[in-house]
């Protein structure tokens, strides 16, 4: 497994909802409790993000003035978790913490 599978299994499992980019990376490395690289932190959103398998991190509430970075999971980001949990007999807690420890 890799960081596309750990960051898809922490959007369904944490949602996680930040101020921006920069503290969105930033909980991400405190749930694996890792250290993860900016550009492959980016690359993994990015091939996600044109899987379909998350929204886009860069959410702008209606009437909001600010730009918030969350990472959460479309109905094909689910479908596939749900797949990934079928397939390693783990729930996603558990995958979670195999991939935060590779």
């Amino acid at each position: 497994m890799d960081l596309d599978s750990l960051l898809l299994l922490v959007a369904f499992r944490r949602q996680p909802r930040e101020a921006n980019a920069e503290a969105g990376h930033a909980r991400i490395e405190a749930i694996a409790g890792r250290p993860v690289d900016a550009a492959d932190l980016a690359a993994a959103l990015r091939r996600l993000l044109d899987g379909g398998l998350i929204y886009d991190p860069v959410f702008l509430a209606p009437g909001s003035l600010q730009c918030h970075w969350r990472l959460e999971p479309t109905p094909e980001g689910f479908a596939a978790v749900q797949a990934l949990m079928r397939r390693s007999g783990k729930s996603a807690d558990a995958l979670i913490a195999a991939l935060s420890n590779p």
